[in-house]
């Protein structure tokens, strides 16, 4: 049996409680909370004593821990690598690369990944626009209706070149998706006619913005509800706590920031000189 652990990159440490508690029990859970957007899964890469990752958001709500478990299984029974929502459709408020799954849900296939993966370099390092029509065609072949999405976006988000390169190098199980009916938020199923999970997306602005957390509150309330138990009240305690740890995050995640301006003023200039190729 594989050892199937679940890892999420968090920030709110509130969400973190009230997305954690709904997760597949008797699973170990491992919070980070200061990886960038792709050392992230590098550092999962790094933990031999994992098999299968179950990547989950903060902000996003286990409602069938059973079919999640489920999935893991089929990812490692059946040779895939990665299963995920592609990072734009009718699900996905976003209109990016298709062949990218979005990291609000994935399972990660480590073992198998690891049969080929040699570190971070390798990663940057892989040519996407050499393979484009080649990875454009398979994933069309792949899937049942192709979405319309912008093949030609590569490096749109940091770990953009891990999920390009996971496609090009093995199979990718692209999830269903549809749209809650707040209007944002993305219920991701499984493929066989089980709901995963309901991401609420905004979670930076829980907390901070009125709209955003009354719809989030709302989401999560109905995803203790699915589950038929009661969502946790947190004490004055727990709120300073999560107050002082949130401020601590903002400090730490200041300098993050300032340390990896070079790398993103990289990314955009990349990216702004391939459009300019593309037309």
């Amino acid at each position: 049996m594989p050892v199937i652990k679940i890892y999420t990159r968090s920030f709110s440490p509130e969400l973190y409680k009230l997305s954690k508690m709904l997760y597949p029990k008797g699973v170990e859970t491992v919070r980070l909370t200061d990886r960038s957007a792709d050392g992230y899964f590098y550092a999962m890469l790094r933990d031999t004593g994992c098999d299968i990752a179950i990547n989950i958001d903060e902000d996003a709500f286990v409602t069938d821990p059973e079919a999640v478990m489920a999935l893991a299984m089929r990812v490692y029974e059946q040779g895939w690598a990665n299963a995920g929502a592609p990072d734009c459709g009718p699900g996905c408020p976003r209109s990016h690369n298709p062949i990218v799954t979005n990291p609000f849900f994935n399972i990660l296939n480590l073992n198998l990944i690891r049969t080929r993966y040699t570190g971070p370099g390798q990663i940057r390092a892989f040519d996407y626009h050499a393979v484009k029509e080649q990875m454009t065609a398979a994933y069309k072949q792949q899937v049942q209706q192709p979405l319309q999405g912008d093949f030609d976006i590569y490096d749109f988000e940091p770990y953009y070149s891990f999920y390009l390169w996971l496609a090009h190098n093995f199979k990718t199980l692209y999830l269903p998706a549809r749209r809650h009916k707040d209007g944002l938020s993305t219920i991701l199923s499984d493929g066989d006619g089980h709901d995963l999970c309901m991401h609420s997306w905004m979670a930076r602005k829980y907390r901070v913005q009125a709209e955003q957390t009354h719809r989030i509150d709302s989401l999560i309330n109905e995803a203790y509800d699915l589950r038929g138990t009661p969502r946790p009240v947190f004490s004055h305690r727990d709120n300073l706590g999560f107050a002082l740890e949130m401020g601590f995050g903002y400090i730490k995640k200041a300098f993050i920031r300032i340390w990896r301006w070079p790398g993103k003023i990289r990314r955009s200039l990349r990216h702004r000189h391939q459009r300019r190729l593309l037309r």
